[in-house]
């Protein structure tokens, strides 16, 4: 589960900027936390509001980034490590808005846990890495204990490692922790690479992977998909995946007769919810972390809502899965959809750097919070949440709430 990420001069960000899933000690919606016996409770979904251009993209380009760092090297090498679902690999890009940023180092940091640990990765980099470290702790533990840190003196192994016979000598491109997996069978560094491996950033353009997963020799998956689906009020009845001409057919039945139609011929919605759907079951079967950028996009509301609410439901979210999105839908900025800390906002400044906050760092002007009755969608287009001051004027105040 991913607690907290943390980066630093990537794209439009400047400054370090910071993106947490810990709950806030808030009353709403207690009972669809991801809980542990030690150590805080974590958010199952995130979303991230804001006006075009204000660094909502950027943000889980900025995640996926350090994903493809680490992954990257690794993938295709080892054919019984698990499957890797990140279609989109992407470029570790500076700021470039100021004389000085594309000459300093990119730096990404990112806290999670896997079992009863706690991990911290720690990566920084321009041309080569220039730093990077793995610290991990025991979830209620107050030590932290080093796992190996590299900067431009060399690299440091934890007590744990030195007595291993490690090599030290790595490519200044690649990740020490990359390298560790690829060469050595070491327990703590193989249940952190299979965690950066599991985290999805969905890409719609590119539905190689969810085939895979919709073709499954597991019979349930089908059923899942199918049942979602029929949930979402779409009535298809199954599908299948005709290997001479490489196109899926959805099924549906009437009078018992079955009829198919050609996956091109779906709507755009029901296309998007039938590539998405596999990866969203798999999340949720397997406690992944799943990033996707506008979910709102083609999607009718109640889909929207249905696919936050399976996240926050208890019953269908096992295993601590997780979901992160963009959107631009009010429709769900609903203080009966959200807390008050799953709701972010992206937004630019005057010097064209962008800004993250959530709804929670909000104070107004008796320095309060933002209430947890109020209503966020209304004050969000009213301009008070700072990050979209322009409909104000364009609605002319006539906004109403239900």
């Amino acid at each position: 589960m991913l607690c907290q990420f943390s980066f630093e001069n990537f794209k439009s960000y400047r400054g370090e900027t910071t993106f947490d899933f810990q709950a806030e000690a808030f009353s709403e919606f207690e009972d669809t936390l991801l809980t542990t016996e030690k150590g805080s409770n974590l958010l199952p979904v995130s979303a991230i509001y804001g006006t075009n251009g204000g660094g909502k993209t950027n943000l889980l380009q900025a995640f996926s980034c350090l994903l493809s760092l680490v992954v990257k090297p690794i993938r295709g090498l080892e054919k019984n490590r698990q499957e890797i679902i990140m279609q989109q690999y992407v470029a570790c890009t500076p700021f470039l808005m100021d004389d000085v940023s594309d000459k300093q180092p990119t730096s990404f940091r990112v806290f999670f846990r896997v079992h009863n640990c706690e991990y911290q990765y720690s990566l920084s980099l321009r041309d080569s890495i220039e730093y990077e470290s793995l610290y991990w702790k025991k979830l209620g533990a107050r030590k932290t204990g080093k796992v190996f840190e590299r900067d431009n003196q060399g690299i440091t192994l934890g007590d744990s490692f030195k007595k291993s016979h490690i090599n030290l000598d790595v490519n200044p491109k690649m990740p020490y922790l990359t390298f560790l997996a690829i060469n050595y069978n070491l327990p703590v560094i193989t249940e952190v690479q299979d965690w950066f491996e599991s985290c999805i950033v969905l890409n719609y353009a590119n539905i190689d992977t969810e085939r895979y997963i919709m073709l499954s020799k597991d019979g349930s998956v089908e059923k899942r998909i199918v049942s979602a689906l029929n949930d979402m009020g779409i009535a298809i009845t199954g599908y299948r995946f005709d290997k001479e001409t490489k196109i899926i057919y959805t099924q549906r039945t009437i009078d018992g007769k079955v009829f198919e139609l050609p996956f091109s011929e779906e709507s755009e919605g029901t296309k998007k919810l039938i590539v998405a759907l596999p990866i969203f079951i798999l999340a949720l079967q397997e406690g992944r972390m799943i990033a996707v950028d506008e979910l709102d996009a083609k999607l009718h509301p109640k889909l929207l809502r249905y696919i936050i609410m399976l996240f926050k439901n208890p019953e269908a979210n096992q295993h601590g899965a997780q979901l992160l999105f963009t959107s631009h839908d009010m429709s769900t900025m609903k203080n009966t959809v959200f807390r008050r800390d799953e709701i972010w906002f992206a937004t630019e400044n005057e010097n064209y750097e962008s800004i993250l906050y959530s709804l929670a760092d909000i104070r107004q002007e008796n320095n309060n919070r933002i209430s947890n009755t109020a209503c966020f969608d209304k004050q969000y287009l009213e301009g008070r949440y700072g990050a979209d001051p322009y409909l104000s004027n364009m609605i002319g105040g006539t906004w109403s709430c239900p």
